[in-house]
C-alpha cells in the first residue's frame, strides 16, 4: 500500500536533477512525475524555492510553465509564526557559525521546514544531518531539530513507487 506522505521540495532537488541525473531532455519522465504527484496533491515547494531557481534556464521555462499549486505561498501567518520559532533556535544555536545563521536566513531552507511543520510534511532534500557541522545550518539538521521527517529525491520517488522507463532516442 502505498504511503500518504506529502513531500515538499527542496531547491536543490530541482536544480540537480536539472543539472545532472534527469535532465529535461534526459529523463522527461521525472518533469511529469513532478505535475503528476503535484495534481494529487502530493508533493509541492514554496514560493521562495521558486524564487530561488530562477535563473533564465530552462529549468527557468519549466518552473513558469508548471501549476501555481506547486509553489506554495509562505505568506499563511501560521508558517509565519513557525518560521520565528525555528530562526529563533538557529540564532540562539552555538554550533553554526553567525556567517551560516545569516545565510540560512536569507534562503528559503528556512521556510521549506517552516512549512513543513506547519502541514505535517516530508522535507526532500539532498542535504544530509551533519551533527558536528558549523560552517552551515543544513535543512536535516533542522528537521531533525523539530521533528520534520526528510528524505531524498530517491526515497521519494521509491515512496511514491516511481518508475521510469527506457525509450530509444529517434536517430
Amino acid at each position: 500500500m502505498k504511503s500518504k506522505t506529502t513531500f515538499l521540495l527542496d531547491t536543490n532537488v530541482f536544480i540537480e536533477a536539472y543539472r545532472r541525473y534527469y535532465a529535461l531532455d534526459l529523463c522527461p519522465g521525472f518533469w511529469e512525475c513532478l505535475m503528476h504527484y503535484c495534481k494529487e496533491p502530493r508533493l509541492l515547494s514554496i514560493d521562495r524555492v521558486c524564487d530561488e531557481i530562477k535563473e533564465g534556464d530552462d529549468l527557468d521555462t519549466w518552473v513558469r510553465q508548471a501549476p501555481k499549486s506547486l509553489f506554495a505561498s509562505t505568506a499563511d501567518p501560521a508558517v509565519v509564526k513557525r518560521y520565528s520559532e525555528l530562526m529563533a533556535w538557529v540564532q540562539k544555536s552555538p554550533q553554526f557559525r553567525p556567517e551560516a545563521k545569516a545565510a540560512f536566513a536569507r534562503g528559503a531552507d528556512g521556510w521549506l521546514i517552516a512549512y513543513a511543520v506547519e502541514h505535517g510534511y516530508a522535507v526532500v532534500t539532498h542535504e544530509a544531518f551533519d551533527p558536528g557541522i558549523k560552517r552551515k545550518v543544513p535543512i536535516a539538521n533542522i528537521c531533525q531539530q523539530f521533528g520534520v521527517r526528510h528524505v531524498d529525491t530517491f526515497d521519494m520517488l521509491r515512496t511514491l513507487e516511481v518508475r521510469f522507463g527506457w525509450d530509444r532516442a529517434k536517430p
